[in-house]
């Protein structure tokens, strides 16, 4: 059973865009949530999807087990991104240093949390394949369509982080009747002016002639400090690499290869829901210009731009990370405009 976690913090530490597209802007922060049921514990389930012969690890957690008769909770779908498999990403333990489970946090809101390996990733089949964005849609529509039968929900909210936001804006493109409320955090639009995507662009031949690239403890260890050192804590880097290790040294070159030589892969006109975009302050990949471009081009007016202070390229790990929960369980539970 998942650890004690504290609430988020009554200050959500939000800084707007500087965006001159009022509708984007969050307002200050908003009332938290209480955990459901007023229990630490929660309930957990492992399902498999199937995408033709591909075997998909799927992990579910909320607050009390599903009854018979019970009204349906909000379900939440995370996504994880190129590096890093869905349960060290989203339920991660840290003894000692606080809880970092996205899936615990949220289940205590309220939610119905569900989260997947993508193919080649922590559990689910290993093939021959690449895993790139259009792959990983493959996998959305076999995930969701197992959590619509479970949970009788024909909507649900998505997460994603870095190409995990591409994999959740791609599906939600394809399957727009399936998504409500659209969160994207350290998303990539075009790739303007990212010093990291052009670093990892001298590899793109690498990357078109390989399947598989190296992940091992030094790489995951690069990830929180190639932007900003001391956003993150270090005994959550090793809990997370001793986590993920466990499923190889290797991950497929399918997004890094659609990062570096295919973006746009997202057109956010076609995106007609709600949509949260949150970029940390020291992003490396997504920049503030190349994410202005994508939210003013968003159909929906039921948009927001968020700017956590302190934190780099990923929020889910980072030492604020608490506040990203805040933020976005606020987006979440907002109520929908007035008609006009």
């Amino acid at each position: 059973m998942s650890s004690r976690q504290d609430r988020p913090t009554r200050r959500a530490v939000v800084k707007a865009a500087g965006l001159s597209v009022g509708a984007g802007l969050l307002a200050p922060a908003l009332a938290q949530g209480a955990p459901a049921g007023g229990s630490p514990e929660v309930w957990s389930a492992e399902y498999t999807a199937k995408k033709g012969e591909v075997s998909l690890a799927v992990y579910r957690k909320r607050a009390h087990a599903p009854r018979p008769g019970r009204a349906p909770l909000p379900v939440l779908l995370l996504v994880h991104g190129s590096s890093v498999s869905a349960r060290p990403s989203f339920d991660l333990a840290v003894p000692g240093h606080g809880d970092y489970s996205v899936m615990n946090a949220f289940a205590r809101l309220g939610y119905d949390v569900w989260a997947a390996d993508h193919e080649n990733y922590g559990r689910s089949s290993r093939t021959e394949g690449k895993s790139d964005i259009a792959s990983g849609v493959e996998d959305l529509k076999s995930v969701v369509e197992l959590i619509v039968r479970e949970t009788r929900r024909q909507k649900l909210h998505m997460f994603g982080e870095s190409s995990g936001g591409l994999r959740a804006a791609a599906y939600a493109m394809a399957r727009p009747e399936r998504v409500d409320r659209l969160v994207l955090a350290a998303f990539t639009y075009k790739g303007a002016g990212s010093p990291t995507l052009a670093k990892r662009a001298e590899q793109v031949e690498y990357f078109k002639t390989h399947n598989r690239r190296k992940r091992d403890r030094e790489m995951i260890r690069s990830i929180f400090t190639r932007d900003k050192p001391g956003t993150s804590d270090p005994a959550m880097v090793e809990a997370l690499a001793d986590a993920e290790l466990e499923y190889g040294e290797e991950v497929p070159t399918g997004t890094y290869l659609d990062m570096t030589a295919n973006l746009p892969v997202v057109d956010p006109r076609k995106v007609p829901g709600p949509v949260m975009l949150i970029r940390g302050e020291y992003d490396g990949i997504a920049t503030v210009d190349d994410l202005v471009d994508f939210f003013k081009q968003l159909p929906n007016g039921d948009r927001q731009f968020v700017i956590l202070p302190g934190t780099a390229h990923s929020l889910i790990w980072a030492l604020n990370h608490r506040e990203f929960w805040h933020v976005m369980h606020a987006f979440l539970a907002m109520p929908a405009p007035e008609s006009a």
